[in-house]
């Protein structure tokens, strides 16, 4: 891959502490291998994983993109650079899939599920927070189906989950 990487972050929208740190920590890491972050733009994982990218950024090129539901670009969290309402409500989870080239996922209910299954369909690299519990946890390991062979990686840590991701990028 030539151009930097866009990696998906998706999770729970409501979170605590514990799993706000973890998601920073991916933010964090994401920024420091020098990719570009892709989220749903909310609150919850999607906040502090856009505030961990934004404190660690070492390029100025280097963005976070928010794949709005709503068609209002201040739903946006603070730590947005690039918002794109699209007023698609949670079809938009497809679009987060689709414009990825890897997703990680951080805890997570029934709506990061449906962007698991959506990167998982679309041939997309997964890494779950398997110690971050909901659907994260779940997952880690598995197969969702039989259409792949390579299960979902799991990691413990942002900077493992990017080393996960390292690989695949054939960098």
């Amino acid at each position: 891959m030539t151009r930097k990487p866009i990696v998906a972050v998706v999770g729970a929208a409501t979170v605590t502490e514990d799993i706000a740190d973890i998601a920073y920590d991916v933010g964090q890491s994401i920024a420091r291998a020098g990719w570009n972050l892709l989220c749903g733009g909310g609150q919850g994982v999607m906040l502090a994983a856009c505030r961990g990218f934004a404190e660690a950024r070492q390029l100025e090129s280097q963005v976070a993109v928010g794949i709005l539901p709503s068609d209002d670009a201040d739903f946006a969290n603070e730590y947005v650079d690039v918002a794109i309402p699209t007023g698609l409500g949670w079809a938009r989870n497809a679009v987060v899939a689709r414009a990825g080239d890897a997703m990680i996922a951080v805890a997570g209910g029934s709506g990061t599920l449906s962007e698991l299954a959506y990167a998982w369909q679309m041939q997309k690299p997964i890494v779950v927070m398997g110690d971050s519990g909901g659907w994260s946890a779940e997952l880690a390991g598995r197969c969702l189906d039989d259409r792949r062979r390579d299960p979902v990686l799991s990691a413990a840590t942002g900077s493992e989950a990017a080393a996960l991701l390292e690989k695949t990028f054939g960098r």
